[in-house]
């Protein structure tokens, strides 16, 4: 969630609109202003690129804690405990591209994106076999989906094959399906738990009443 407002803060930042479509996401970190060639000709200059690199080591810290917290989401066995590790390994990527903005170390920049959209998203694929059979089908189905959808991306963004969508379109369509997956089953968790507390108490309540003389 905070991934996604901070975003629109610092690209609403930009004196040049910033363009979800010209722009890679990295972009809104980058450190200077200066005329980037690669992979497409485009002028960069973010004004608030710490807030954004902020974000992105926030979002790397919080998806291990996911991966890590969410046990009772996932089912026993090798499919789901891979998947786990897999997402999991997205979060250091995150972290690693705002540590190092592409225009200040480009290695270890394009190393936190592989993470990212390579190894987060061949976790995505098998989480929709590792969730446990508690979560809903759909959710598990659209959780494989969303991962088949992100690689396939992948393997087209860096081919320079964008479908009109620019650089930019296609690279999101890489990365945001582990963000939009992450936001909604966090959002799941949170009220499922909360539904598990209110029946915990409802139970509570119903044994005091029994035991009353």
């Amino acid at each position: 969630m905070q991934f996604f407002v901070i975003h629109w803060v610092v690209e609403s930042a930009w004196a040049r609109p910033y363009s979800w479509a010209r722009n890679n996401i990295s972009d809104l970190g980058n450190a200077h202003c200066a005329m980037q060639q690669e992979p497409e000709p485009r002028y960069i200059c973010s004004p608030e690129h710490d807030l954004m690199n902020i974000s992105f080591i926030i979002l790397g810290t919080l998806l291990v804690l996911g991966a890590v917290l969410t046990g009772p989401m996932w089912r026993r066995g090798a499919t789901a405990a891979i998947a786990r590790f897999l997402l999991a390994g997205a979060g250091p990527g995150f972290a690693l591209a705002g540590l190092a903005p592409a225009d200040v170390h480009e290695n270890q920049h394009v190393l936190g994106a592989l993470l990212i959209m390579g190894t987060g998203n061949i976790g995505l694929l098998l989480a929709g076999v590792g969730l446990s059979s508690r979560v809903p089908g759909p959710l598990r189905w659209a959780t494989s989906l969303l991962g088949i959808t992100a690689l396939t991306a992948l393997g087209l963004f860096l081919s320079h094959r964008y479908l009109g969508l620019g650089m930019g379109g296609m690279e999101r369509v890489a990365a945001f399906p582990l963000l939009v997956w992450t936001l909604v089953a966090g959002i799941r968790g949170l009220f499922h738990q909360a539904a598990r507390r209110h029946d915990a108490g409802g139970d509570w309540r119903l044994s005091a009443e029994v035991a009353e003389p």
